[in-house]
């Protein structure tokens, strides 16, 4: 399995290439800010072939690129259909502070973006990717479980971060909804599970799980919480 990434603008989105090995195909994660570029040459060091933009949500930071890039490469994005609002009118689910980002983006025709069901399995790039449903950041937030070469992996998006999980403030956010994802989605997962997220550095589901606040109440908040 090779994985690579690289901060994507301001915001410093992780932008990851997936693939089975060098000179392959490969399956891009939310090509984010000013993600064009670096992204080019991220795939050129590898010789690596893009066939699809998967997407873990609908925000800005993450879908900034989506369009060139599929238009640059002439491949398809994929998106739970719970963000395809952000898609198609992102200043009114980004809040007043982030509206002016939004303003003037060319984003997809949500008509052509092609759904993220939960439980689905992605064979894409010789690359198999299963689809976890995880709303709290936004209604439509998904992670992706992978094989790496010698631990399972996770793709979180902004659901879990080292030490932290994604902000629930913004349109669509709901921290009871984040609750019942970290409960039911997050922690029953492998402790050896190597999480790469959307933002900072990666980590593991075993040292989250000893060392994240928000996973300690996630495991304490009673079924039903998040539901």
């Amino acid at each position: 399995m090779l994985i690579r990434s690289f901060p994507a603008g301001a915001f410093g989105t992780n932008c990851y290439a997936v693939a089975s090995g060098p000179r392959a195909e490969c399956v891009v994660v939310d090509p984010g800010m000013d993600a064009v570029e670096p992204l080019a040459q991220l795939l050129a060091a590898d010789g690596l072939k893009p066939v699809a933009v998967v997407l873990t949500h609908g925000h800005l930071d993450h879908t900034f690129s989506v369009l060139p890039v599929c238009e640059g490469y002439d491949i398809p994005a994929y998106l739970h259909p719970d963000d395809l609002g952000m898609i198609a009118d992102p200043v009114a689910w980004h809040g007043p502070a982030l509206a002016p980002l939004a303003q003037g983006v060319a984003l997809p025709d949500p008509a052509e973006v092609r759904r993220l069901d939960d439980g689905a399995v992605l064979s894409l790039a010789g690359v198999d990717l299963t689809v976890r449903h995880a709303p709290g950041h936004t209604q439509g937030s998904v992670m992706f479980s992978l094989d790496l070469d010698d631990s399972p992996g996770l793709l979180a998006g902004d659901v879990l971060f080292a030490g932290s999980v994604g902000r629930v403030d913004l349109p669509g956010g709901s921290w009871e909804s984040m609750l019942g994802s970290l409960r039911d989605v997050v922690l029953p997962l492998d402790d050896a599970t190597v999480v790469l997220p959307g933002h900072g550095p990666a980590t593991t589901i075993g040292r989250e799980r000893a060392t994240n606040p928000y996973l300690a109440e996630a495991s304490a908040a009673p079924k039903g919480r998040g539901l």
